[in-house]
């Protein structure tokens, strides 16, 4: 089994006013084939570097003012170069110990907003306390793969060092549409799949979840640190 290490840079709590504590997070990961760059903020991903298109992304929501971050991606792509020359010296130092798997809970999907048939919406597909990260996602409606208008975030860690990701899909309902959320991770023998019925579908849990936990269930607290976790392929 060949061995791949992930290097993930903490940064701690930024007080912003004499009134409140925010929670800053940057993260910069990378593998032997791929890598990570995200900054978060109180528990929401506020931009992470795209490397596959080469460009930073904003996923945050339309109704805060929004925030931006000049010369984000090639801090990132910088980043990973020295990522990646850590996690040479870090493999040989360690001899690429085993590592343990830890499985994604059972996906969760639920509409952001409530439910209008003929009105576009978003299905939200999440999972958390899996280690390594990150999990594939795939949509399927009516039984046919689906990938325009997905989405997916970068890993987010919980508290315990394990991680927690949704993917996005934009769809507009339509009474019998049945669509699925399909995840899986190392430690799964077999995808886990969750269906959503447009017919059956209770009232939305979106404007509370999805404000609630943002784009993630994020850190409560950070402490500036260094971590170095290992994950197998």
């Amino acid at each position: 089994m060949m061995m791949k290490m992930v290097i993930f840079i903490l940064s701690g709590v930024l007080c912003v006013s004499a009134d409140f504590l925010h929670e800053d997070l940057a993260i910069t990961g990378c593998s032997e084939k791929d890598g990570e760059g995200m900054i978060g903020l109180d528990g929401e991903e506020i931009w992470y570097a795209d490397f596959k298109n080469k460009k930073g992304v904003e996923p945050q929501p339309s109704f805060i003012d929004r925030m931006s971050f000049p010369g984000g991606y090639e801090a990132a792509v910088a980043g990973q170069q020295i990522c990646k020359q850590n996690l040479a010296v870090t493999l040989k130092a360690l001899k690429n110990p085993p590592v343990k798997l830890y499985a994604p809970s059972s996906p969760v999907v639920y509409s952001r907003d409530d439910v209008e048939l003929g009105e576009e919406n978003t299905l939200i597909c999440y999972v958390t306390g899996f280690y390594p990260a990150p999990v594939d996602f795939s949509w399927t409606k009516n039984g046919q793969n689906v990938t325009e208008g997905t989405s997916v975030n970068v890993p987010y860690p919980n508290k315990d060092a394990s991680y927690n990701q949704f993917s996005s899909l934009v769809f507009t309902p339509k009474l019998g549409d049945i669509y699925s959320c399909s995840v899986t991770h190392l430690a799964l023998d077999q995808p886990q799949t969750r269906f959503w019925n447009v017919e059956k579908t209770p009232p939305s849990i979106g404007p509370t979840v999805f404000c609630g936990l943002g784009l993630t269930v994020g850190l409560l607290g950070v402490v500036a640190g260094t971590f170095f976790l290992i994950k197998g392929s």
